[in-house]
């Protein structure tokens, strides 16, 4: 039987208090929630741009580094997966239904309620509600899933430490166990808040469809029942284990999202959507630096919406990083760190741009007819809410709910997995009882975050999980740069040895 580490009874009780917190006094959680986000957006928002450019510029450089050649496992390893089932696997649990909550509704907002330099419903506002778009689900989002997944399977599967966080940073800690337990705490918690805020919007657009297409009452108690049901569901799935559950799972949602997306495209305004993708990825191009730090200290309602945005999704991405970072790390051992950061930080970026190309031009263009105003419906029906305007609307409608039903189950599935590696030593086959726990756990939070406040809520929850973590993503880097420098002398050595050598005449 597999030890059950001191971080899981830790972790467990922070998360418990919480739970009961939110249960007894959801007003008095609300309130405390929104104080501590306040405070932290105000005082770390810079914080937040730069550390995040960092680690964009850190994975860029490892590309074109020698070490890029080092292999996440024993020479000549190869990878278990194949580059499809890996790219369905890395994708559906790092974007999964965050891309179909706001694929939809994100551009539509900036383009006709909040944009985040000029008026509302202007031609500017139009090109900017894509190209922040980009900016928000790019190559930034990537870059900090990469950062923790390549520290992870480097040091996992080439230096044989346990698949840990903290293992991570063994070249600075050594062998400082107590450190490592906070560090790992941190990692745990931070994991549970973050895809149980995930797991809140999807239990709230699944509600939201549901409405659109049966009348079923969007609150609360409907978005309970949609969880009780979902949580049977991936806990069946977190039984089976990784290699078929998720597996299967992951590419059921690929082949869900490749129908969702083919079918707005063709049935959608096509040509605006070649056309605007064409035209928001050279502006994404020309303006990254200037968008990477753009912090507005003289506007305050720019800033608020930087706050709002930015800040929030950099929150959301370092506090899924624990997750999806040693989730991505088991599913890409035998990759060379250069095929590791490509495919990590490209592929899904240029997916992602054109889900939200697709969807948001379709919206964008309902908005423009001015037979509905979109931004009068909730975040979460937004999509259903478009779809009402295109032919086949009813069967556009019952494959997203699926799509967000298989994605949820999905990342919850994954994140049990995760979960259960963390608290049990670093094992690669966690008991099911351990994910079982988790897996409740999840649906709590989720739960009693709705219930709290909302969607509200469960954003300020997010960007108070990041900061901790975002501390130990430092770390990382340095930890990382110290090992990888190893490596580079070793393959300097290699190449000079196999030099010819010059003869003396």
């Amino acid at each position: 039987m597999k030890k059950i580490s001191n971080v899981f009874w830790i972790s467990a009780s922070i998360l418990l208090v919480a739970v009961i917190l939110g249960v007894v006094a959801p007003n008095h959680f609300e309130n405390i929630t929104e104080n501590v986000q306040a405070f932290i957006t105000s005082t770390f928002g810079w914080y937040y741009l730069i550390i995040v450019s960092v680690i964009v510029l850190f994975c860029i450089i490892l590309i074109f580094s020698p070490v890029g050649s080092v292999r996440l496992g024993k020479e000549g390893q190869k990878p278990e997966y194949s580059r499809t089932t890996w790219f369905a696997m890395l994708f559906s649990a790092g974007m999964g239904i965050g891309l179909v909550f706001w694929g939809a509704a994100e551009p539509l907002y900036h383009y006709a309620s909040q944009p985040p330099l000029s008026e509302a419903g202007t031609d500017p506002a139009l090109k900017e509600s894509m190209r922040f778009s980009f900016f928000h689900w790019g190559i930034h989002a990537w870059a900090i899933y990469a950062l923790v997944g390549l520290s992870l399977a480097y040091f996992n599967f080439r230096k044989n430490q346990p698949g840990l966080i903290s293992a991570t940073l063994s070249p600075i800690l050594g062998k400082n166990n107590k450190v490592a337990n906070v560090i790992d705490i941190i990692a745990v918690t931070t994991t549970v808040i973050g895809v149980a805020t995930t797991l809140g919007f999807g239990a709230a657009q699944i509600n939201g469809g549901l409405s659109f297409l049966a009348g079923i009452p969007n609150n609360f108690t409907m978005q309970l029942v949609i969880i009780a049901i979902v949580t049977c569901l991936f806990i069946l799935s977190a039984w089976s284990g990784l290699g078929k559950g998720i597996k299967y799972l992951s590419n059921i949602n690929m082949i869900l999202a490749f129908i969702l997306l083919l079918l707005v495209f063709l049935i959608g305004p096509t040509l605006f959507i070649l056309n605007f993708f064409t035209d928001t990825l050279g502006a994404y191009i020309q303006n990254i630096i200037q968008m990477s730090f753009r912090i507005a200290p003289l506007q305050a309602d720019q800033r608020e919406w930087i706050n709002g945005w930015t800040i929030f999704y950099w929150a959301w991405w370092i506090s899924w990083t624990p997750f999806v970072g040693v989730f991505i790390a088991r599913v890409s051992k035998g990759r060379t760190i250069r095929e590791f950061l490509v495919g990590v930080l490209l592929l899904p970026t240029i997916v992602s741009f054109i889900w939200f190309t697709a969807f948001g031009s379709t919206a964008i263009s309902v908005q423009q007819t001015g037979l509905t105003d979109l931004t009068q419906f909730a975040t979460e029906e937004v999509l259903f809410a478009v779809f009402e305007h295109l032919p086949f609307s009813t069967i556009l409608s019952i494959v997203a709910v699926l799509l967000i039903g298989t994605f949820f189950i999905t990342s919850a599935d994954s994140a049990t997995f995760v979960l259960g590696m963390q608290t049990t030593y670093g094992s690669l086959t966690p008991p099911n009882y351990v994910k079982i726990t988790w897996g409740i756990i999840l649906a709590s939070m989720a739960a009693i975050l709705l219930y709290s406040g909302g969607l509200q809520a469960l954003q300020n929850a997010l960007i108070i999980a990041a900061l901790p973590f975002s501390v130990i993503m430092i770390l990382m880097m340095v930890s990382l740069s110290k090992s990888l420098a190893k490596e580079k002398r070793k393959i300097e050595k290699v190449r000079y040895s196999h030099q010819p050598k010059k003869v003396k005449t």
